[in-house]
């Protein structure tokens, strides 16, 4: 699957992939996938619904969270950390390209890491993930300095 990128030993995000590509991650010992794509997005090679027979048909773990850049809020992320770190490691998580997916995980890796918004932004961009959507650089800054400040009060 081109456009992988290892997160860290427990995660790696990338763009959706086919069902051959799921199939194969199992084969490289994922655990776990979470699907962030909104149900009926354009470009879906499958539903969410099927997407979730082939992974559970692979021995893995699914969780669907769907993630609208439209309607995301602090509590939609703070779901997905939970839940996130309630599935068992590695996990591959994906969107339709991978963005959301990155800024999904960088929040969750900054807050646990007790990073500044400016610090995970930094973070994400020598990583190699390029936020062209300064509504959605806005939110993570935003959201990873609230959870990091209420880290440390």
């Amino acid at each position: 699957m081109s456009n992988r990128m290892k997160f860290s030993d427990a995660a790696t995000v990338g763009p959706q992939p086919r069902e051959a590509e799921l199939k194969s991650l199992a084969a490289d010992n994922y655990q776990a996938v979470i699907n962030l794509r909104t149900e009926g997005e354009d470009d879906q090679p499958m539903s969410p619904a099927e997407e979730a027979d082939v992974v559970r048909a692979h021995g893995m773990e699914y969780l669907h969270h769907p993630v609208s850049m439209d309607a995301i809020d602090e509590s939609l992320v703070d779901a997905f950390r939970r839940q996130y770190v309630a599935l068992p490691k590695p996990v591959f998580v994906h969107c339709k390209s991978g963005k959301r997916a990155g800024a999904m995980m960088m929040m969750h890796t900054a807050a646990e890491n007790g990073m500044s918004g400016e610090e995970a932004l930094e973070k994400a961009k020598e990583m190699g993930f390029e936020c062209d959507q300064p509504e959605l650089e806005k939110f993570v800054k935003q959201y990873v300095n609230n959870r990091s400040q209420a880290k440390t009060t």
